[in-house]
């Protein structure tokens, strides 16, 4: 397989940074190879006849998953003996922390769903930087709309303190399983290159009245048995490849999960008080200069 030590570094740091900030990893993943020339690394065919880049981006994505279950590890032990706890007993409290972990595994289920209905769809639309880079405007709109609507809401309401502010906001036990399946099939947008989970995801909360920590704690969550998914689909189909490519890979997906793990923290951090508005900024910026990248570079 055509893959150096450099190339994996590269995506390893990309897909990091790019899989928690709300402007589309998958994206990035397909733009900035295009850009750069690495024909040769999309267009590989080794994995069985089909491409290995798209198992490699998911393999990083996995070094993501790990560094969010480990910063969320509590959260993750709570749910795993919540579900425990449920099940034995055959009952679900609503409204409560236990209720948390139901939200997820509700979340999921669209995008799991779409996401296996949809596979070879997607891969081709994949392969193309120029859609992921039409999409990444996409993303951008979104991001400031989603925002701009919630600014609008909030004018709309009295504070004259900031508990006040925050009592109109709700907390994410509260939601029902239909705002879950809501925020789920936002999720599932992201499923396209271009379109960033985290972003409609925390769109998606802000529209059911999350607040933005809370949005972006939901976003994580959610996220990370996807990705567990999908590497059990595409991580085996790079059977058969070099001792070197399995060791780059390896070493990506520490990197990429060193990474995310600082990125969360600083993320998780930002959304106490932060918007989504230089996020919206970012991606018209990056898609429309991709953009014209690509078409000059087809047509140079």
């Amino acid at each position: 397989m055509n893959l150096n030590i450099w190339q994996i570094i590269f995506l390893a740091v990309l897909q990091g940074v790019t899989e928690l900030f709300p402007i589309s990893s998958l994206g990035h993943s397909v733009i900035i190879p295009g850009l750069l020339g690495w024909g040769n690394l999309i267009n590989d065919t080794s994995c069985g006849g089909q491409s290995c880049f798209l198992p490699i981006i998911v393999a990083l994505h996995l070094g993501t998953s790990v560094a969010l279950v480990i910063y969320f590890w509590r959260d993750w032990l709570q749910i795993g003996l919540t579900l425990m706890k449920n099940i034995k007993e055959g009952e679900v409290h609503t409204g409560t922390e236990e209720w948390i972990s139901w939200l997820i595994i509700i979340g999921i289920i669209p995008a799991a769903i779409l996401g296996v209905l949809l596979e070879t769809a997607l891969k081709r639309v994949f392969a193309s930087p120029t859609i992921a880079a039409a999409f990444l405007v996409v993303n951008g709109s979104i991001l400031f709309a989603g925002e701009r609507m919630r600014r609008r809401a909030e004018e709309k309401m009295t504070f004259s303190t900031a508990k006040e502010r925050e009592a109109n906001f709700r907390s994410l036990s509260s939601l029902s399983w239909k705002e879950a399946l809501i925020v789920g099939f936002a999720q599932s947008l992201a499923l396209i290159a271009g379109i960033s989970r985290t972003g409609v995801t925390m769109v998606a909360g802000l529209g059911v009245r999350l607040n933005h920590e809370d949005a972006a704690r939901y976003s994580f969550l959610l996220g990370t048995p996807l990705i567990g998914l999908a590497a059990l689909l595409e991580i085996p189909q790079l059977v058969g490849q070099t001792a070197q490519t399995w060791l780059y890979v390896v070493i990506g997906m520490v990197i990429s999960g060193i990474v995310a793990y600082l990125c969360t923290k600083f993320l998780m951090k930002y959304f106490e008080t932060g918007r989504l508005y230089p996020f919206a900024y970012y991606c018209w910026g990056a898609g429309l200069v991709s953009l014209f990248l690509l078409f000059t570079i087809a047509h140079g």
